[in-house]
């Protein structure tokens, strides 16, 4: 027979050792929260109703689950299974299951998508745009080359200090998820736009101002970029990062370099950005290959 496992309780010290320990944002905590209370059907009135569980019992109670979200996207069914192989392969480590329970719980396979992501030529026109046309806010370019030339997350660059960035080092320093900091080498442009920018805008605290960027401002303000470019598909954040990635992978950047620089946890993470477009397979093909050479 198996040990009781007291689900309530041993809820509450999972997310306190993913929230200390481990560092979990509160977003993800949060995720953590209600995929394990949907999972056994916990909620502020019925948690005190059961708390001693089987090995079976929960196992029974998460195929139930399953059943309950086969209406739900393949991505949050995903997630929901993650959160689950967590807290089981937690509690196995903790000597509270006898069995590592995680074992049973199959993660649904999720279609990779290929993220959105600008040409050369694309970029070097939203580029252009700001070489040409004055009036346009200095700070709009300083936030494209950041995206674009640092790789940077949008809430990396809306929070971006002065005291982060070293000019004579051509680096920069970045908070980024789970509170880990990385160093960022930046293009010489991108140096000599945030000298030229940090004369202009004063001696703040932020490059942005006296206060981070709000996100909201920053998604319009890309936007606007790619519709001045004349660009065909709205232009966010993330595709300037994805296009930072994929442009330096397509120029022989390898994968671990690429993982740093973005500040993956996971080389898997990093591999999204593999992919190649058939016109340039073709040309790498055609160039290359002895038989491509029409010989």
């Amino acid at each position: 027979m198996s040990k009781a496992f007291y689900l309530n309780e041993n809820i509450d010290k999972y997310l306190k050792y993913m929230t200390f320990i481990r560092s979990a944002s509160p977003l993800t905590i949060k995720h953590y929260t209600l995929d394990l209370q949907q999972a056994f059907e916990l909620d502020k009135n019925s948690r005190s109703a059961k708390n001693s569980w089987t090995e079976p019992e929960l196992l029974t109670s998460v195929r139930l689950a399953f059943n309950r979200w086969a209406q739900l996207s393949l991505a949050s069914r995903n997630r929901k299974a993650a959160t689950l192989k967590s807290f089981f392969s937690w509690a196995f480590d903790q000597e509270l299951t006898e069995r590592d329970l995680s074992m049973q719980v199959t993660c649904p396979k999720v279609p990779k998508k290929i993220p959105h992501f600008l040409s050369v030529d694309e970029a070097l026109a939203v580029l252009k745009t700001f070489e040409e046309k004055n009036e346009i806010p200095l700070r709009e370019k300083v936030l494209f080359l950041l995206l674009y030339g640092g790789g940077l997350r949008v809430s990396e660059a809306c929070n971006l200090k002065w005291s982060d960035v070293h000019v004579s080092q051509k680096v920069l320093r970045v908070m980024g998820k789970g509170s880990k900091e990385r160093v960022i080498a930046l293009p010489s442009m991108t140096i000599a736009v945030l000298q030229r920018w940090k004369k202009e805008s004063g001696f703040n605290e932020f490059v942005f101002g006296e206060t981070p960027l709000v996100q909201r401002t920053a998604y319009e303000m890309v936007k606007q970029s790619g519709i001045r470019a004349g660009l065909l598909k709205p232009l966010h954040p993330h595709a300037l990062r994805h296009s930072f990635a994929t442009h330096l992978l397509s120029s022989g950047a390898n994968l671990r370099t690429l993982q740093e620089l973005l500040g993956h946890e996971s080389l898997q993470a990093t591999e999204k950005y593999t992919h190649l477009g058939i016109d340039q397979l073709a040309r790498t093909m055609e160039k290359l290959h002895p038989l491509g050479k029409g010989k």
